[in-house]
């Protein structure tokens, strides 16, 4: 016999039927994303709380807020995270309204994320296309609107 031909079986052995079917990976292995995930935000926030951005020297100068002298939509974000890890949420609000919203979807997505996952149904986070233009002219309409006279009160 040759190496393309198939050997014969001997009687009463079955042939398989294929590849076994794919198991569901365990629930450790299912959550090791949004618990990675969430270990590096809290990795992130644990250090800004302990650095101070309000000290200068400690990170750099947003660039366009040095060139131009206009705010970005991340300017304060620092000083915000480190205010709300200190549970200055008022300080944490004015430092970036927009930063410390986020924080609260993120905690709501994280939470929908592992819960899925824990009932053994796929997470996927599609965001239609209205909604991303949508948060982009938030984001954009914040940003002008912090550099402007009246409201300097979104202002860092």
């Amino acid at each position: 016999m040759d190496a393309f031909t198939a050997a014969p079986t001997e009687p009463g052995a079955s042939r398989s039927s294929g590849p076994e079917p794919a198991r569901a990976p365990s629930l450790v292995r299912r959550l090791a994303p949004p618990l990675g995930g969430l270990a590096v935000v809290a990795a992130a926030f644990a250090y800004v709380g302990t650095v101070d951005p309000n000290e200068p020297g400690h990170y750099p100068v947003c660039p366009l807020l040095r060139l131009t002298g206009i705010y970005c939509p991340g300017c304060g974000g620092l000083r915000s995270a480190h205010a709300f890890v200190h549970g200055d949420f008022g300080a944490a609000l004015s430092s970036n309204a927009v930063a410390t919203v986020g924080y609260g979807i993120f905690a709501v997505v994280w939470t929908v994320w592992i819960l899925r996952l824990i009932r053994g149904r796929p997470f996927r986070l599609r965001l239609p296309t209205a909604w991303a233009w949508a948060l982009g002219g938030v984001l954009l309409a914040f940003s002008v609107v912090r550099n402007l006279p009246f409201g300097s009160v979104l202002a860092p």
